[in-house]
């Protein structure tokens, strides 16, 4: 599955690169545009020297751990939000009756490599803030457990994204509320929220684990909101959770779907 994977996106990447000044300026203007999101901090940050009791390089951090899983998403598996643009088309029935899994395929078709800028502008903010934090080499592992775990939860949105277009195929951008949404708000520190929405992303849909509640025990912190310390540590659980149940609606929107007949 993946080497099917990287094969199909090696094709598309072969392709762009077949126009290499439009292929580099897209790649620039990509991270020109990730970069608009580090500005804004940085602007907050001009004007005061803390936002909800977090430093500039505490912000940064979460905001790296963030993009970085989030950025990594965007790229390779983005694409599933295109479900209801082929079933308008009557284009999803070719991906279904090919040998490589419909999933495969719709995650790598018209892959982006153009989008890899961000995720380098995201590795360099989270490494930056690493490096600029006083903190507890011992506490460091959580790291690659957080860009996993966010990993497998912004796949899983996308999963849910794309699943959601079978039955809402008129309404593309309330499932991107979910995904691109979901990473403008776990840019920032949950404490900048209400108590209501932050039980909403740590108990309902679990966007607190992607960077806030791990975040949290690297950096030494407190929860402001009072949640038990033993929830640093279950992002590993939450993640493959919600990676089962966005299988179960993708293989239900499948199993579902009605052929246009052309």
């Amino acid at each position: 599955m993946v080497r099917t994977y990287f094969l199909l996106a090696w094709t598309w990447t072969r392709a762009a690169a077949a126009y290499p000044v439009s292929f580099w300026l897209m790649t620039v203007l990509s991270l020109a545009v990730a970069a608009t999101d580090l500005a804004v901090i940085l602007v907050v940050f001009a004007n005061t020297t803390s936002l909800a009791g977090f430093s500039r390089e505490e912000v940064l951090f979460l905001y790296g751990a963030a993009s970085l899983p989030f950025t990594l998403c965007d790229l390779f598996v983005s694409n599933l939000d295109r479900v209801s643009r082929h079933i308008k088309d009557g284009t999803l029935d070719t991906f279904l009756i090919r040998p490589a899994g419909a999933w495969l395929q719709l995650a790598t078709d018209r892959f982006t490599p153009t989008r890899a800028g961000r995720v380098v502008q995201a590795a360099v903010v989270l490494v930056w803030a690493v490096a600029a934090l006083d903190l507890d080499p011992g506490r460091l592992w959580m790291l690659p457990v957080m860009t996993a775990t966010g990993l497998v939860i912004f796949t899983s949105l996308w999963t849910l994204a794309g699943a959601a277009q079978f039955a809402l195929t008129d309404a593309p951008e309330v499932v991107n509320a979910f995904t691109y949404g979901g990473h403008q708000l776990t840019q920032y520190p949950l404490a900048i929220y209400g108590r209501d929405l932050v039980r909403g992303v740590t108990y309902v849909l679990p966007l607190a684990f992607v960077n806030w509640q791990p975040g949290l025990y690297v950096l030494g912190r407190a929860d402001p909101f009072g949640t038990p310390e033993f929830m640093r540590f279950l992002g590993p659980v939450a993640a493959p959770a919600l990676a089962l149940l966005a299988a179960l609606a993708w293989r239900q929107g499948v199993r579902h779907y009605r052929s246009t007949g052309s």
